[in-house]
């Protein structure tokens, strides 16, 4: 019997919800929504992706922000520079070398001996290699940017939402408490 009271209870309670409401003899109770919707281009994010797989920078130019182009050029062109650079001497070490072996002694490198060329080679080899690595890295990297900031685009970001750190004096106490407030403007 108690049981069931409260079931009625309860559904009265959540049926009714002009019970709260609070207004003058007469008036109208309207709530209007001041948060505008915007139309949400869910393929944005993989156009981006793409756009910079096929040419890197391309999908920061899709998504508006120019201002990184400089960082991916000048990432992919250090680290492909570092490669040109490296690999041209690694061969030019390498070819050295192996004229050595011929029995010819003719290279720009007499000052140095073979125990030097080799370990010139395998030192232009390793700096070759990695700026291989740091290359793809800067490649992909471009290409996870551009996908996470077309994601980014779409989230809602004003100040009807806000969040922020505040300091209050605690009655009990009367010491200073960090408290955090999360606004939500309707």
């Amino acid at each position: 019997m108690a049981r069931s009271f409260y079931i009625l209870l309860f559904t009265f309670l959540l049926g009714n919800t002009t019970l709260f409401a609070q207004t003058e003899l007469g008036q109208d109770l309207r709530v209007s929504d001041t948060i505008k919707k915007s139309k949400i281009n869910m393929l944005a994010p993989s156009k981006a992706a793409f756009y910079s797989t096929v040419f890197p920078g391309l999908g920061q130019v899709y998504n508006k922000k120019y201002w990184k182009l400089p960082l991916v050029y000048g990432a992919l062109g250090t680290t492909i520079y570092f490669y040109i650079s490296n690999n041209n001497k690694y061969h030019a070490y390498r070819d050295a070398y192996k004229r050595r072996l011929e029995g010819f002694n003719d290279d720009n490198y007499t000052y140095l001996d073979n125990s030097r060329l080799i370990a010139a080679q395998k030192f232009y080899q390793k700096n070759r290699d990695l700026s291989v690595l740091l290359t793809g890295l800067f490649y992909v990297l471009n290409i996870v940017d551009a996908n996470v900031d077309a994601h980014l685009m779409q989230f809602n970001v004003n100040d009807n939402l806000t969040f922020k750190p505040n300091l209050y004096r605690n009655e009990f106490t009367t010491k200073e408490d960090l408290g955090i407030c999360v606004t939500w403007k309707l």
